[in-house]
């Protein structure tokens, strides 16, 4: 049958007007082509739950089940063919997968555990790296204009992980970039190798001499795990990152267009803003391939062995069948959404999404009273992408709050140049960040 393609142009600027196109010509699961490639999109919000519920029975992740591929039909040079291929958690099944996940769960609970050492740590971490993107973007004085998407959403998450890694600041500062490299598309292929290497090293590093850092928990928690597996694990940070910090950004338009929202939000109602935002505009729109192990009758089609699906959360969501659990003007919101996954493939880091994302936000509104995009909503600019529902920026003017605009710390740090002392954690005197020359770089870029 002729195949519409997904990722137009129209997909684009507003998703959902496909996916009420597609639903309504095909049902719950249509025929679509994407970047050449024919794939069963699933849409239907039971539809997608049960795959994601079912995966061990009827769905495989790993890539060697997709007929098409297994007979050369892929072409080589397919853009998300390399993604498919990751020899990671993410694209294995049973007891690979269940092996690598139970590392994950033990590297990561000592940071989602809200009484423990690490995740206090990690959250006064987290604030002291959104007042150095603050201060970055605030150089120009108490008003001025800045790209919260490129300036702060984004890089955001990337500080975040080179405390989760437990890298010192020189090393931080090569990684950052490079993750940023490779999510940008800029040198990707590049910054993909310098990233795995380094990766590399700091799995073997962490081998020898642990410490309190997620690679040292994850070797703890599976002493089995090779540092080239452990490598390819933390691999997957990236993507971690670019959906965080897509999160962070929806969240961040939503507080400061929605006038209702903006005026009842408190600390205390954030997160469940990040939630509600996590159920209208996710930013993990579609995920990555999954194929059928047999034949499977799945609304108005039978998916032969070895075809591929793609689910669609964005598209479950706006199923008619669930979208009327909420409306577009209340805070709360239902729980029953599929932004962070279902079944064994479940995001085991939702808390710290969560967590980075209400602290981000609350930062951000704290430190600014006011932040008044330059573009209407339906203007901002997409990303392209099959998988990301992501700004390409987030054009504001901005206002310093009063309790603020007279204590900005100076950010004029360059390469080889000492930088101004900051306090520590516990009260100790640090170095300021050697990210800062990245920041600023970003700054310059606007």
């Amino acid at each position: 049958m002729p195949l519409e393609s997904l990722l137009t142009g129209d997909y684009e600027v507003d998703p959902t007007l496909v996916y009420e196109r597609l639903r309504a010509r095909y049902g719950p699961v249509a025929p679509v082509d994407v970047l050449g490639v024919p794939v069963w999109f699933v849409l239907g919000y039971d539809e997608v739950l049960h795959i994601m519920q079912n995966a061990r029975d009827a769905w495989s992740k790993r890539v060697d089940h997709w007929r098409a591929y297994a007979e050369g039909g892929v072409p080589a040079d397919w853009p998300l063919l390399a993604l498919l291929q990751a020899d990671n958690s993410g694209f294995h099944d049973g007891d690979r997968h269940r092996g690598l996940r139970g590392a994950w769960i033990a590297g990561l609970r000592p940071f989602q555990d809200p009484g423990g050492e690490q995740a206090q740590r990690l959250e006064r971490a987290m604030v002291r790296h959104c007042d150095d993107l603050v201060d970055v973007m605030a150089e120009a004085g108490p008003t001025g204009r800045a790209d919260l998407a490129g300036q702060y959403s984004r890089p955001f998450p990337l500080l975040v992980a080179n405390h989760l890694l437990g890298v010192t600041i020189e090393r931080g500062e090569d990684l950052l970039e490079d993750q940023w490299r490779l999510l940008d598309g800029s040198d990707s292929a590049g910054a993909y190798q310098r990233l795995h290497a380094a990766l590399l090293d700091l799995a073997t590093a962490k081998r020898q001499r642990h410490g309190d850092d997620l690679p040292s928990y994850m070797i703890e928690a599976k002493p089995d795990l090779t540092n080239e597996e452990l490598a390819r694990e933390l691999m997957m940070l990236s993507g971690f990152l670019d959906f965080t910090g897509s999160l962070i950004c929806n969240v961040i338009v939503e507080a400061i267009t929605n006038p209702r929202l903006r005026e009842s939000l408190s600390i205390g109602a954030i997160e469940e803003v990040v939630n509600r935002v996590a159920l209208a505009n996710p930013a993990l729109a579609n995920l990555t391939l999954r194929y059928a192990r047999m034949d499977v009758k799945l609304g108005r089609f039978t998916i032969a062995a070895g075809d591929p699906v793609m689910l669609s959360i964005a598209g479950a969501h706006a199923d008619p069948r669930f979208a009327g659990a909420f409306t577009s003007d209340n805070i709360r919101s239902t729980r029953a959404h599929l932004a962070w996954g279902a079944g064994p493939h479940r995001c085991p880091s939702q808390r710290l999404a969560t967590q980075m994302s209400t602290i981000a936000v609350r930062r951000l509104l704290d430190r600014f009273s006011v932040l008044t995009p330059t573009l209407p909503v339906d203007r901002l600019p997409w990303r392209p992408s099959p998988f990301v529902r992501a700004l390409r920026s987030l054009p504001v003017t901005y206002e310093v709050s009063t309790r603020f605009s007279g204590t900005l710390r100076p950010a004029r740090e360059t390469r080889g140049e000492p930088s101004p002392p900051a306090v520590q954690d516990g009260g100790d005197v640090r170095p300021r960040s050697g990210l800062v020359t990245f920041l600023h770089g970003l700054r310059r870029g606007q």
